[in-house]
C-alpha cells in the first residue's frame, strides 16, 4: 500500500468515527485558552493512529490530541477533527486531516469531509478527489470568487493586520465574495476549484491543522504563500492559498493595504 493510500485509509477511519458521533452529547477535555477536545476528537485520533501503526509501524506520529509517539525521519501529522467547535455545536463543517512529513516535505496527504463522503488526497505528483471509490483530478479555479477567511484567534500579525480588516477593504467585496469558516476544509476546496482562495493569519509552517490542505493546494497547482507573498516557513505572517496567480495578486494587494 502506497503512502497516499495509507493516508486515505487513516482519514477514512477518522471520518467514520466523526460521522458516528455527530449529534451526540460528548464530554470535553479542556485544552486552555477556550480550546477543547471532545470524545469524538480522541476516538477519531485513536482510529487514525491504529491504521497508521498497522500500515507503518516504524514511523512517528504527531497527533493533535495525543502528541508525538515514536522517533523517525517519517512523521504522520494527524488532526482528527478540524473544526471541533463547529462539531460540538452540531455543525457539519469539519475535516479530518492526515499528512506524511519527511524532512521538510509532505510526501502524501488526505483530507476527509466526513459528511460529504469525500476524500481529497495527494501523492505529491497530483491531487485528487475520491468519491464512491473513483478518483478525479483536482482542478483549481478562481471563477467562483468565493474566499474563505479564518477569523479564529490568536492573531499573530495584530495590530498590524487582522483578517477581519480585509472584510472592510472597499475593493474586497467588489472582487470577491467572503465566507467565514473555522476549519481547514476550504484548503481542499481551493484545490478542487470550489473556492478562489483561503486566508488565515494563524497558520504557518507544517502543522497538523494545515499540512494536508497545503499539500493538496500545491499538488493541484495553486499559489501558496504567507500573507506577505513570501514562501511559507520564512515568517509568521499566516497563509494565503489562491487558485491562480491573478487571484493571489489581487488579494496580496488588498492585504498589503491593511498592514500598518
Amino acid at each position: 500500500m502506497g503512502d497516499h493510500e495509507v493516508a486515505v485509509a487513516a482519514a477514512e477511519a477518522g471520518a467514520a468515527v466523526v460521522r458516528a458521533r455527530f449529534g451526540q452529547t460528548l464530554s470535553r477535555v479542556d485544552k486552555g485558552a477556550g480550546d477543547f477536545a471532545t470524545e469524538a476528537d480522541l476516538e477519531a485520533e485513536k482510529a487514525i493512529v491504529a491504521v497508521l501503526r498497522d500500515a507503518r509501524p516504524d514511523d512517528a506520529i504527531l497527533g493533535e490530541e495525543t502528541g508525538r509517539t515514536g522517533q523517525a525521519d517519517r512523521t504522520w501529522l494527524v488532526d482528527p477533527l478540524c473544526g471541533t467547535l463547529n462539531f460540538a455545536a452540531r455543525t457539519t463543517m469539519v475535516a479530518v486531516n492526515v499528512a506524511l512529513l519527511v524532512g521538510r516535505d509532505i510526501r502524501a496527504a488526505a483530507a476527509a469531509d466526513p459528511f460529504g463522503d469525500e476524500i481529497f488526497w495527494t501523492d505529491r505528483s497530483g491531487a485528487y478527489l475520491r468519491r464512491d471509490g473513483a478518483d478525479e483530478p483536482l482542478r483549481p479555479s478562481g471563477e467562483s470568487r468565493l474566499v474563505d477567511l479564518n477569523l479564529d484567534p490568536p492573531f499573530p500579525s495584530a495590530p498590524g493586520f487582522r483578517a477581519v480588516h480585509l472584510l472592510a477593504h472597499p475593493e474586497f467585496g467588489v472582487a470577491f465574495s467572503p465566507r467565514v469558516l473555522s476549519t481547514t476544509l476550504p484548503l481542499a476546496w481551493v484545490a478542487a476549484g470550489r473556492r478562489a482562495a483561503y486566508l488565515s493569519d494563524g497558520h504557518r509552517d507544517w502543522t497538523v491543522h494545515s499540512a494536508a490542505g497545503i499539500a493538496l493546494c500545491r499538488a493541484a497547482g495553486c499559489v501558496v504563500t504567507d500573507l506577505a507573498g513570501d514562501p511559507l516557513h520564512t515568517s509568521s505572517r499566516g497563509l494565503l492559498a489562491a487558485a491562480d496567480s491573478e487571484t493571489h495578486a489581487t488579494l496580496l494587494a488588498q492585504i498589503a493595504d491593511g498592514w500598518k
